[in-house]
């Protein structure tokens, strides 16, 4: 028979061959180095049989799909260790999730940190043992037995949701199997480079009124080098932490009395205005009217907008002078309403209104994270009305000021999605197709790259989002355009065309840094708080040496306040060097310390946080140059 590899080429293989043969006619470096194949795009255990006509490229640890693949057949590994050890355990899912696996068990008694040691070095053993790893395939009905059998439950109520008559697929490693669709790797030696992090609550299949199990997360990687880098990377994370660094450096806040909101302290309120000024001087420039609309609104909107059906669970609602209201969960109904004040015609389109709305949705308390998941946050939110022939130059003049915005945050990377129509939508195809063009004409004219996800554009319009990625490689979603053409409709916003008949507008939902709150912990996290001269809170810290120097510190200060800068004083009966440490590890970018000398030269000794000593220079010399680094960073 002949099989077809990825370079075009044919190879001549005996009938009833499987990929793994095919590796070895290659090579037996390749057959060493395999642990799947894909075949006619369809990924595949090494020990499929190929037919003729076969289009088949092998997969090895270096391959795009290796990963999902170890770690897969790695959340196996650790299942039989378990098993090994604690036999009495019950073996539920084991998915794959992003970097690594988990495995759910239900167990008689509490996992210990101990327990986990123990189940890591078992896996070692097992993964030296070279034990093959086979598929079987057998009768639902047989499989339920078996299971039954061997005491394991949950796999029995997974397999009897297969229909009658259907086959079902195992695993094996020696005396253990596994359900599972696969493919694996060929024997558990391909198994190297592991480690198992957690242990965690979770319920059988996520419902809280079904009994809780066991869930251990691990990683695995094809390499130590790669798991090292990985566990780096998290010991990074940790030490970034912008909850840690947030109260470290006195920034906010949360209690239980206020869950999921944030208590901003003078410094972190100080971070959040520098943000905050920023995106509005950016959407000056662009043209947007800034605008503030209510924070509770009569159910009776929500309803004719639609969000009533869709999201009343996610929202806090109260009642008084027997009407019902919901505290808002978006803007967009409110800036409708503004809209709606006065008939528009087609010249004032594109009408452009921006809100730093506070919004509220009642996040489950479980999924609530520091700044990064909140009941209570703040959008830099604007919608945009405008005519279905302006889309195209709304969106690209969006897509400028959203690299604009990011570059002068310190991003440069950015990676954007389009998703376009999904099955359930509203509006005619021609309304979608006209939209979706212009979002492809828009990323194309900037000469951007882009991926799809299709399908998942919103109900009422496709959409665009721009994602960041930080200095750990993390993503992070963050600014969007959807295009709208249901909700004007709902809400009876209209304008008059050139035509002089009355029209529906498009409405363009469009936010740069999405929430405020996440976005200031993206940014903590990103300069471990050491925020860059032109953001940090506090810009320069002046100490003196003695109490004789205090009158001077007193009047630079002010000198320096007087041209904007954020400057503090560090006037307290300390040792110099006990001050400088201490606005060293609160992240002041410089520490200005005087002397008897500095006041007799009306000057200023300058050192850096990292340490750096700039010398001494004159007080104007040094707002010179503290104006000359925003200047720069402008």
């Amino acid at each position: 028979m002949n099989i077809q590899l990825p370079d075009g080429s044919i190879r001549t293989l005996a009938e009833s061959q499987t990929a793994y043969d095919l590796a070895a006619s290659i090579g037996a470096g390749l057959a060493r180095a395999s642990i799947a194949a894909v075949i006619n795009g369809t990924l595949c255990d090494l020990s499929t049989a190929l037919h003729d006509g076969d289009v088949v490229s092998l997969v090895t640890d270096k391959s795009d799909e290796a990963l999902e693949i170890i770690r897969h057949s790695t959340s196996h590994l650790m299942a039989q260790a378990v098993k090994e050890i604690y036999p009495t355990a019950q073996v539920t899912i084991g998915p794959v999730i992003e970097d690594g696996f988990y495995y759910d068990f239900a167990f008689e008694r509490a996992f210990t940190p101990d327990d986990l040691a123990l189940i890591e070095t078992r896996m070692g053993e097992i993964a030296k043992r070279k034990v093959d790893v086979v598929r079987h395939v057998m009768d639902r009905d047989d499989a339920i037995t078996y299971f039954a059998s061997i005491g394991e439950v949950y796999k029995a109520k997974l397999i009897d949701r297969i229909p009658q008559g259907e086959a079902v697929s195992l695993y094996a490693q020696g005396d253990w199997r596994d359900l599972c669709r696969g493919p694996h790797v060929p024997n558990t030696s391909f198994l190297k480079s592991f480690k198992l992090m957690r242990v965690a609550g979770a319920y059988w299949e996520g419902n809280s009124d079904n009994e809780q199990l066991q869930r251990i997360y691990g990683t695995a990687w094809s390499n130590d080098k790669d798991l090292k880098a990985y566990l780096h990377r998290l010991e990074e994370a940790e030490r970034r932490d912008h909850r840690k660094i947030g109260k470290a450096l006195d920034l906010f806040h949360l209690q239980e009395e206020a869950p999921g909101m944030i208590f901003w302290h003078p410094k972190g309120w100080q971070v959040w205005q520098v943000v905050e000024q920023e995106i509005r001087g950016v959407m000056r420039e662009h043209g947007y009217q800034e605008i503030r609309t209510p924070q509770v609104v009569d159910r009776k909107l929500w309803e004719k907008s639609g969000h009533w059906e869709k999201f009343r669970e996610d929202m806090f609602t109260t009642h008084t002078d027997n009407r019902d209201y919901a505290i808002k969960p978006m803007n967009c109904p409110c800036h409708v309403q503004v809209f709606n004040q006065k008939l528009h015609s087609y010249r004032d389109l594109p009408l452009r209104l921006a809100e730093f709305g506070s919004c509220h949705r009642n996040e489950p308390s479980g999924t609530l994270h520091g700044l990064m998941r909140l009941r209570n946050f703040v959008q830099d939110d604007a919608h945009i009305f405008c005519t279905p022939a302006q889309i195209n130059g709304e969106v690209e003049a969006f897509i400028d000021l959203v690299f604009n915005v990011y570059k002068r945050f310190g991003f440069e990377e950015v990676i954007i999605f389009l998703s376009d129509r999904p099955d359930q939508r509203v509006g005619t195809d021609a309304q979608w197709d006209a939209a979706e063009d212009a979002l492809h004409t828009a990323l194309n004219n900037k000469g951007l790259e882009y991926g799809l996800n299709p399908g998942e554009g919103a109900f009422y319009g496709p959409k665009i989002e721009f994602s960041l990625k930080d200095c750990l490689g993390r993503v992070w979603q963050c600014g969007t355009i959807q295009v709208d053409f249901s909700m004007p409709g709902r809400l009876d916003a209209e304008y008059v065309g050139e035509d002089g008949e009355r029209h529906t507008p498009v409405m363009l939902h469009r936010a740069v840094l999405g929430s405020m709150e996440r976005f200031i912990g993206i940014l903590i996290e990103q300069h471990a708080g050491k925020f860059p001269f032109w953001m940090a809170p506090v810009q320069a810290m002046v100490c003196n040496i003695s109490d004789a120097q205090s009158q001077y510190v007193q009047e630079i200060v002010s000198k320096m306040r007087q041209f904007g800068f954020r400057v503090e004083m560090d006037l307290r009966n300390e040792k110099v060097g006990y001050k400088v440490r201490a606005h060293t590890l609160d992240r002041v970018p410089y520490i200005l310390v005087i002397g008897d000398r500095e006041c007799e030269e009306n000057s200023v000794s300058v050192r850096t946080r990292s340490g750096e000593n700039l010398g001494s220079m004159s007080v104007d010399a040094w707002i010179e140059k503290m104006s000359s680094m925003l200047h720069d960073y402008q």
